[in-house]
């Protein structure tokens, strides 16, 4: 059974779902692979996957967290998910490039590949994808939009100003 609450941030509308007491995903709510909601899932925000990822979210854009600590769930394939264990190591306020993160999941001469993987992502922010950058160290790819990610940076304190 699908459970899911919608959330309100700085940066937009977020929604979540969780499955038998794990996140599942969370997305903004017009980012390109949001699904929708579905007749059969029940809205529930305080059930204790929801309601607790709603408030270490509040406490990350209050600056008052650099780690989220929540049971996750996140559906894909034995590649993407390695690709997500490992974006979820990179720590809060630093950044690391698409070739990188390839060769840390143990797949080096994949890195167009870890990007795909990272774009597919299905938890944001808490899964940090916005941490992964281009070779160069530009901001490329986010689902949920450039914006976002400079901003969700700029809260990391890992840019002065926007760039975008």
């Amino acid at each position: 059974m699908i459970r899911y609450a919608r959330f309100t941030s700085p940066l937009g509308p977020l929604l979540a779902t969780a499955v038998d007491g794990a996140l599942k995903s969370l997305n903004f709510i017009d980012a390109k692979y949001t699904p929708p909601i579905g007749g059969d899932w029940i809205e529930d925000p305080v059930s204790p996957p929801l309601g607790n990822c709603a408030r270490q979210l509040g406490e990350f854009f209050e600056g008052e967290r650099g780690a989220f600590e929540l049971p996750l769930a996140p559906v894909g394939t034995p590649f993407q998910k390695r690709v997500w264990q490992e974006i979820a190591r990179v720590p809060f306020g630093e950044t690391i490039t698409y070739a990188q993160l390839a060769q840390r999941a143990g797949f080096a001469a994949s890195a167009r590949a870890a990007g795909s993987a990272t774009g597919r992502n299905p938890i944001a922010i808490v899964i940090p994808c916005h941490r992964i950058v281009g070779s160069n160290g530009n901001l490329t790819g986010y689902a949920g939009g450039l914006e976002r990610k400079t901003k969700l940076l700029e809260i990391e304190g890992v840019l002065q100003g926007s760039l975008v």
